[in-house]
C-alpha cells in the first residue's frame, strides 16, 4: 500500500532538488505497510508530480526531531516549529529515490471524485504515466 501526500509546491521544489530529505507529518499513518509516497502538489499546480520511496518514518517530539533532521529538512526553523505548534510528537518521512514523472497526473483523471486530502490518504494501487496514459485506481 502506498500514500498520496498533499505537498506545498515549494516544499515540492526543496524535494526535487534534494535540500529537502525528509517530510513531516503531524499524524502517523495508521497502516503498517506503506513503502512509496506519490507527491501531489498542492495549488496552483494541482498534480500528482512523482513519487518516492519512503526510506523510514522517524518519530519524535518537534524539538527532538528538529535537532536531528534540520540540516536536511528543506524548510527553516520557524516553519518547522509553526507546523508543529502545539504538537507533542511529530514524524519524518525520510526521502530516497524520487522519480518525478515526466508528464504529471492530473488526479481528477486518476481519481474519480478527486478532492485534494488534507494531509495524506492511502493509496491501494500503483499509479503512473506510461505514454501518456493515466491509470485509474480506487482510494
Amino acid at each position: 500500500m502506498d500514500v498520496l501526500l498533499s505537498i506545498k509546491p515549494r516544499y515540492v521544489e526543496a524535494i526535487i532538488d534534494g535540500r529537502k530529505k525528509y517530510e513531516f507529518r503531524k499524524n502517523k499513518f495508521s497502516k503498517k505497510d506503506i513503502n512509496c509516497a506519490y507527491i501531489y502538489s498542492t495549488s496552483p499546480v494541482k498534480k500528482i508530480i512523482g513519487i518516492f520511496k519512503i526510506a523510514d518514518i522517524i518519530e519524535g517530539s518537534p524539538r527532538a526531531l528538529w535537532d536531528q533532521l534540520k540540516d536536511d529538512a528543506g524548510i527553516s526553523e520557524d516553519e518547522f516549529f509553526d507546523y508543529f505548534r502545539n504538537k507533542e510528537m511529530g514524524f519524518a518521512l525520510e526521502i530516497k529515490k524520487v522519480e518525478i514523472f515526466e508528464y504529471p497526473l492530473d488526479p481528477k483523471i486518476v481519481f474519480p471524485n478527486f478532492t485534494p486530502p488534507q494531509s495524506f490518504c492511502y493509496i491501494k494501487s500503483a499509479i503512473g504515466n506510461d505514454d501518456h496514459v493515466e491509470a485509474k485506481v480506487k482510494i
